[in-house]
């Protein structure tokens, strides 16, 4: 960065030196160029009014006749002509050039600057002065500005260094603490960098990114933590029921009954290694549904029909058939985790309302339980989230159910939400999916 600075600089300098190199000379020259004419000006006069000694007394001007022939001239001229012959003959308006005499010229005109003004119809006179200080003028800015130029990139490539490294040293700093930091387990955080700038939007970013990940960590410690104990639970009880199917080979009864009982809890660690399963691809994007017409109110009927009885809950559906584009199966599974939920909860009655409104169907899934505890509805769909003490005791479950919902609602792209209150007084689950044929219309 500094080099590119530098490299930058020099290129604006080497310009700015130019061009006050070519403003300086243009000055110079054009000072020059006024005294030629009032000298040229006074000349003209003095010889129109009759005195032709005028030009013999000026420094360096010569008078010359239509034909080139010299008629006055300064005496420190000598027999050097100003213009050669044809030069004279050629002057029809006022004309300025730069003219080399030579090593020949008096002392200090060997370049001069000339203006010839014709006199009258048949008279021209030349006036010059020397180019020479304006050459060592133009020589010693050219120098000046030569010396001082190194030394001003200089000072621009300190002075850049020193910013881009005042700069940057947050990032060095934040670096360093970074590279301290060998664990998302250490509660360390980034140092803060005072201001709004982007080094400071960009530390307080990274000491979020590392918050959020040690929050992400310790969710996941915890999911292993939960998913090994749900998992203990049951492998525990089957492998007591087998041991004790076998020691009771000679009682068929019982040798019945302990493996009736392993078949449940191998029943039981099969749906919870399916709801792992499908969680895990719904994080990892690869959760799949089907997309057809599915009629929500035909749905939760018959899923009330199906598990009401089971789960000792009394099921009542309304509301207008609705249809949306989605995977039946998984939309059957929505309304059994919240009558699950329902049953494990405590409840007795539960009430499904299916309504449409502005593109979306709504489906409302409410019981008259003790409602989610204050402590986790905020929290209600997270894995492994359970309130045990809103439950029917030994009737809990794996904590499963409702991160199930959440997962497959996200799937069809509607959104979900938890609360308690109104219409029965328990807990309240809403369910909103599109309705591309409403949305269309």
């Amino acid at each position: 960065m500094t080099a590119l600075f530098t490299l930058g600089s020099m290129a604006v300098l080497c310009v700015g030196i130019a061009l006050i190199y070519a403003t300086l000379d243009r000055q110079l020259a054009a000072v020059m160029d006024a005294d030629l004419r009032a000298r040229a000006a006074d000349l003209v006069a003095a010889v129109r009014a009759g005195d032709v000694e005028v030009v013999e007394s000026d420094p360096t001007a010569q008078l010359y006749a239509a034909d080139g022939r010299l008629l006055a001239g300064s005496d420190v001229l000598g027999d050097l002509r100003l213009l050669p012959v044809e030069e004279v003959r050629r002057v029809a308006d006022p004309t300025l050039e730069t003219v080399a005499l030579g090593p020949d010229g008096p002392a200090g005109l060997s370049t001069v600057r000339i203006l010839s003004t014709p006199v009258d119809a048949t008279r021209t006179l030349s006036v010059a002065v020397s180019a020479r200080p304006l050459q060592e003028a133009q020589d010693r800015l050219l120098l000046v500005l030569l010396l001082v130029g190194p030394v001003l990139v200089g000072m621009v490539a300190l002075i850049g260094w020193w910013a881009v490294w005042a700069a940057l040293r947050p990032v060095d700093l934040l670096t360093r603490e970074a590279a301290a930091i060998s664990s998302l387990h250490e509660p360390r955080h980034l140092p803060a960098v005072p201001g709004n700038d982007e080094i400071a939007r960009l530390s307080r970013t990274l000491d979020d990114m590392l918050t959020r990940l040690r929050v992400s960590l310790e969710r996941e410690r915890g999911f292993v933590d939960d998913a090994s104990h749900e998992l203990r639970s049951p492998i525990a009880v089957l492998r007591g029921e087998l041991e004790l199917a076998l020691s009771a080979l000679d009682d068929p009864a019982e040798t019945e009954r302990s493996l009736r009982a392993a078949l449940t809890e191998t029943e039981r660690l099969t749906r919870l290694a399916e709801d792992l399963l499908l969680l895990a691809r719904e994080r990892a994007g690869s959760l799949v549904v089907r997309n057809e017409p599915v009629d929500l109110v035909e749905l939760a009927a018959t899923e009330a029909r199906r598990l009401g009885p089971g789960l000792r809950l009394s099921v009542a559906v309304t509301g207008e058939p609705a249809v949306v584009e989605g995977d039946p199966d998984r939309l059957r599974q929505v309304i059994a985790n919240a009558l699950h939920n329902s049953s494990q909860a405590g409840a007795d009655t539960v009430q499904i309302e299916v309504s449409r409104d502005h593109g979306w169907v709504s489906v409302v899934i409410a019981d008259d339980g003790p409602g989610f505890p204050a402590s986790i509805l905020s929290a209600a769909f997270e894995r492994f989230v359970r309130g045990d003490q809103a439950r029917t005791p030994g009737r809990s479950g794996a904590g499963l159910g409702l991160s199930i919902v959440r997962a497959i609602v996200s799937a069809h792209e509607g959104a979900v939400e938890a609360r308690n209150g109104p219409p029965l007084g328990g807990a309240v689950l809403t369910v909103r999916l599109p309705h591309p044929r409403l949305g269309e219309a």
